[in-house]
């Protein structure tokens, strides 16, 4: 199974453009979600540095992101660097479970290993092993409950692309007659 970053654009694009006027764009270093302004007149989903992992990562965010969100840049969260102590880690696992779960559930969907990011190289301990658990968990809970409508019809997209194997037109046009029918 390939995993080609042109595929995973084609299949974002061709499911969200459409209705939401968001691209996803391979980026440098960090990752970035850019609303539109005036010299560009669509959203953009920014992942870094050509990571697959980091696209699924990013179009997890912009899932959960709810319409006032995805009119700020980076949704209006804050982020901070390598290096957060005890407290600041804390936030930001809280903060992660949700889109790593989604993220999780992606990667199973296309194919992939997921590993937990716990995005912290400074001298705090990470409790890695209870942070993936808590991933998990919530994973499960999106499976019994239900994923966020842009969230079901990315999944229903990329199962169709690398499991089912449907063409790129085949799966995109599985992943909008999934998102016209999932509620808000």
């Amino acid at each position: 199974m390939h995993h080609r970053l042109d595929d995973i654009i084609a299949l974002f694009d061709g499911v969200f453009f459409p209705t939401y006027h968001t691209r996803l764009v391979r980026g440098d270093d960090e990752p970035l979600y850019r609303p539109a302004d005036r010299l560009v007149r669509y959203h953009r989903i920014v992942f870094a540095r050509g990571f697959y992992a980091s696209a699924l990562h990013e179009i997890s965010h912009w899932c959960i992101a709810g319409e006032s969100r995805r009119l700020k840049e980076d949704y209006g969260y804050w982020y901070l660097p390598d290096g957060r102590d005890t407290e600041q880690q804390r936030d930001f696992e809280s903060v992660e479970i949700a889109p790593q779960a989604l993220e999780s559930l992606f990667s199973r969907a296309c194919g992939l290993k997921f590993n937990v990011s716990v995005d912290n190289l400074g001298e705090v301990e990470v409790d890695r092993e209870t942070f993936q658990t808590r991933v998990a968990q919530r994973a499960e809970r999106y499976e019994r409950e239900g994923l966020p409508k842009r969230a079901a019809s990315f999944r229903s997209t990329l199962q169709a692309f690398y499991r089912e194997g449907l063409t790129q037109q085949e799966a995109i046009e599985q992943g909008r007659q999934r998102l016209m029918m999932s509620p808000a």
